[in-house]
């Protein structure tokens, strides 16, 4: 059926009059408009998207169910009240993620009822006042999320460091009518606004006593409520494991070195690369353990007494087993453990030193490189999710001082594993500072402590997959040794490789014999034996060691279960190859796998031996985690996509994107995508698609289409996910747009298909693989060699088969009985709890989408019920 027949058979509604309203009574209910005035007075549906949950995750945790209340508030302020009003601003270095940032709490803030304002130049423009000062609407901020930098400015202010600039900042905020400040910044730009706050009663009482203002103009002002955010790409804050913008200028970091590295191996060359980090070593240290540098140096941890024997030991054994390349990478706070300072010239005269390595050796300095450009994916998604928290904790600090509570301490919002997090502004500030000071006192196991966890254990990896060999004390006894076999299976994923690589370098470092399974179970099956060509056969390291920046899988990947293989033969062939344990890394089709096997095990003895998943796919549908490696490899690229596509309505400045995405019947990709840029709406197979959400959104482009002037450049974008309906699919919602915009816009249809799955794997999904393999690694080591031996004592221990994944603010290993019994859609080949539902309201009230009918039969609307029946 073609899109005009159909839209004029079933969407007929949408052709009527815009004054007219069809109302279903118990689809339907009254509204007011939004709160920035963009949008029209519409019976509009049920669905409400005001009230999201305190603590966010990022994804939630899987727990978390989602609720939508009923539609009896919208957030509007009485006559009688001002409105609150909330002001954003960046300070301190620039860091990619923070336009983000300002859109999030721009917007937010609207939505909650509140005036946004803008606070240009950072504390300058507190200073200065007057137009530095500014109200921004909805659409001031469209278009932020693909902009590096900071829009908005910022600038260092000697004014403001002194008693008399801050009480001239005092000033203009109350002429303003702002005592809600949200500061995006580094470690002293976050200092300086708590103490602003601390000052604030004696300034505010200062402005009254010189008669610069009156009474009655402070009374409404007497407690200013501050919320921090931390903008860094050193991420050098204690107590949270990522910084806006750091991982995005890691990113630039090992773009820039995947370079580097093809003229280092074309000529056997040595490079130095020198990348920032004078008190914090996160950059040398991610982009040591994501490129597989052959050492890196940290303020954190300085190495042996010696360095240079250390360095020089190392590398002539990387240069023994045939590298052709040497990476060092050095952080700018680089020092030995007395204190002295190591620079890139240094390590260069001493690679180059004729008399010992003699290696041909440059330096790269990438200075400022690293901030630029627009943000990546996670840190838009990041930006985004800590503004909108930090709206509501400022509006929560002002709630209870209103209600004449003790008024909160001035928090940070911050990122544990997946679930964002408030913590006391100073308490985070201090332990920063600490780590400076032991560093200084060279304490550096101290130094080390005051990192989060993440860093230790990332420091441990890089150790672990760099001196292989070189420290036999971490050998395990003979006794202990095992042979270990790894499989891909599923579509291929960003950080695979990486993962191997990881695995396999460990067990090298532990004495273990790891095996690799080639071509998935189909491989196995098939075409088995030790030979050269054959599916089962160890690892040569010089090429592995190269794996760690390539996509796809080297070692080979297939849909293919256990079962369609043949359990027995597969059985048989485990027994054959004398495997202690199995480490497999893949999607869904891997979860369905372990759990074949796992069940197999009455049947066939020779399968009790430990298994353990890493989930690795771009739909990031394996229960029992809220991450998979390749999810940020995939969102990278439909951002970029994204961020590409809408440039081509610069000229006609009128039109809608409805983009396909991937992810099976997972919305996580087409939600996350939505999120990173901007999307208008987001149609996912957990909620469904109807005409009459079809009908809402139409309505809305064309309002937004007309009250847009053609001021903006950009073109709107919907993504849907591959598997949403049944019917409305890419081609024919941009056709129905099309059909009902009454020429106010145009639509295409756009599918990047398998491009998501990307080229060189992330920065994040390249350290995140390496971490959790070795992990994984571990897990199996607990089982020791030949566990076949006792099979009724890997039969009865649930830990024996798991999926390591990160839930909430944990790293866990999830026994897959539990997880296959309990929290598995298995129809839908999907966790049963949609936990990044909170990430979809955050998309449809950041992206300005009215309220729609919700399909009667979404997983969303079954989660509300369940709740109200008390079942979730």
């Amino acid at each position: 059926m073609g899109a005009q027949l159909l839209a004029s058979q079933l969407l007929g509604p949408l052709n009527q009059p815009e004054s007219q309203t069809v109302v279903a009574p118990q689809l339907y209910s009254r509204v007011l408009p939004h709160p920035s005035n963009d949008y029209p007075t519409y019976l509009l549906p049920t669905r409400q998207l005001n009230h999201l949950p305190l603590t966010s995750t990022f994804p939630p945790p899987t727990n978390t169910t989602t609720t939508h209340p009923a539609p009896n508030t919208t957030h509007i302020t009485m006559a009688s009240e001002p409105k609150q009003k909330v002001a954003v601003m960046t300070s301190g270095g620039d860091s990619p993620g923070m336009n983000g940032v300002v859109r999030a709490v721009v917007r937010m803030a609207i939505h909650m009822g509140c005036d946004a304002y803008c606070v240009y130049e950072g504390y300058e423009g507190l200073v200065q006042g007057g137009s530095y000062i500014k109200k921004t609407e909805w659409d001031d901020v469209r278009g932020y999320l693909g902009i590096g930098g900071t829009y908005i400015g910022t600038a260092r202010c000697m004014a403001f460091y002194e008693r008399a600039g801050r009480l001239t900042g005092a000033k203009n905020m109350i002429l303003n009518g702002i005592n809600a400040l949200i500061i995006c910044g580094g470690d002293g730009s976050l200092t300086g606004a708590d103490k602003f706050r601390a000052e604030w009663p004696s300034l505010v009482e200062e402005l009254v006593a010189t008669k610069q203002l009156t009474q009655e103009q402070v009374e409404p002002y007497k407690k200013l409520n501050i919320v921090g955010l931390v903008g860094s790409i050193d991420n050098d804050l204690s107590g949270t494991d990522a910084t806006i913008g750091a991982y995005t200028a890691l990113a630039n970091i090992c773009e820039a070195v995947d370079k580097i590295e093809s003229t280092a191996t074309s000529h056997s060359r040595a490079f130095v690369i020198e990348v920032m980090g004078r008190h914090c070593g996160w950059l040398a240290l991610m982009a040591g353990v994501a490129i597989g540098a052959d050492h890196i140096f940290i303020p954190e941890k300085p190495r042996k007494d010696n360095w240079k024997e250390e360095i020089c030991e190392v590398v002539k054994k990387h240069r023994d087993w045939g590298k052709r390349k040497t990476i060092v990478i050095i952080a700018e706070g680089a020092m030995d453990r007395h204190g002295g300072k190591i620079t890139p010239e240094m390590v260069k005269d001493l690679l180059a030193d004729k008399k010992g390595l003699a290696l041909d050796t440059r330096i790269s300095s990438l200075g400022h490189l690293q901030r630029g450009g627009p943000a990546g994916a996670y840190d838009r998604m990041l930006a985004t999710l800590q503004g909108v928290e930090a709206v509501k904790a400022v509006l929560d600090a002002a709630k209870a001082v209103k209600e004449g509570k003790p008024q909160p301490e001035t928090c940070v919002i911050g990122i544990n594993e997946n679930k964002i997090t408030r913590q006391p502004l100073m308490a985070a500030v201090a332990a920063t500072q600490q780590v400076a000071k032991a560093i200084e006192a060279q304490d550096f196991d101290k130094a080390m402590s005051l990192r989060d966890t993440e860093f230790a254990e990332m420091y441990n990896s890089f150790k672990m997959t760099t001196a292989m060999g070189l420290d036999t004390s971490i050998h395990v006894p003979a006794n202990k040794k095992m042979r270990i076999g790894f499989i891909n299976v599923g579509a291929p994923a960003g950080g695979m490789n990486a993962a191997v690589r990881a695995g396999v370098a460990y067990c090298r470092s532990r004495g273990h014999e790891p095996v690799g399974i080639y071509n998935g179970f189909a491989g196995f099956a098939r075409h088995h034996g030790d030979k050269p060509e054959g599916a089962v056969r160890g690892f040569d390291w010089l090429e592995v060691d190269g794996w760690a920046s390539r996509g796809g899988s080297e070692i080979g990947t297939n849909r293919e279960l256990p079962e369609e293989s043949g359990m027995e033969l597969m059985a048989k062939l485990i027994k054959q190859y004398r495997f202690d344990a199995l480490f497999l890394i893949g999607g869904f089709e891997a979860f369905h796998s372990v759990a074949q096997l796992r069940k197999a095990r009455d049947t066939y003895p020779e399968l009790c031996i430990p298994m353990t998943l890493l989930p690795a796919t771009i739909s990031n549908n394996v229960p029992g985690t809220e991450y998979s490696l390749g999810s940020d490899t995939c969102l990278n690229e439909l951002v970029s996509y994204c961020d590409k596509i809408k440039q081509s309505a610069s000229a006609t400045r009128r039109r809608v994107f409805v983009i396909e995405t991937q992810g099976g019947r997972s919305g996580y990709v087409a939600t996350l995508g939505g999120l990173g840029v901007g999307a208008s709406a987001v149609y996912i197979p957990e909620e469904g698609v109807t005409l009459d959400m079809l009908a809402a959104d139409v309505r809305h482009l064309k309002d937004a289409f007309q009250k847009d002037k053609g001021r903006s450049r950009a073109g709107r974008l919907i993504l849907v996910n591959e598997k949403a309906s049944r019917v409305y699919d890419a081609r024919l919602i941009a056709n129905v747009f099309r059909e009902e915009s009454n020429n106010r816009f145009e639509s295409r249809d756009l599918i990047p298909g398998h491009l998501q799955q990307g080229g060189i794997p992330s920065a994040m999904d390249r350290c995140k693989a390496v971490r959790l393999a070795i992990m994984c690694i571990k897990e199996l080591e607990k089982f020791g060699p030949k566990p076949f031996e006792n099979p009724d004592k890997i039969k009865n221990d649930p830990t024996s088969s798991s999926v390591i994944g990160i839930q909430g603010a944990h790293v866990t290993f999830t026994p897959m009985e539990e997880l296959e019994n309990q929290r598995t859609d298995w129809k839908n080949r999907r966790p049963n709890t949609a936990y990044w539902t909170d990430m979809k309201e955050v998309v449809d009230i950041l992206g300005g989408r009215p309220k729609y009918p919700e399909p009667e039969k979404s997983l969303f609307g079954q989660i509300a019920k369940d709740t109200k029946r008390g079942l979730a």
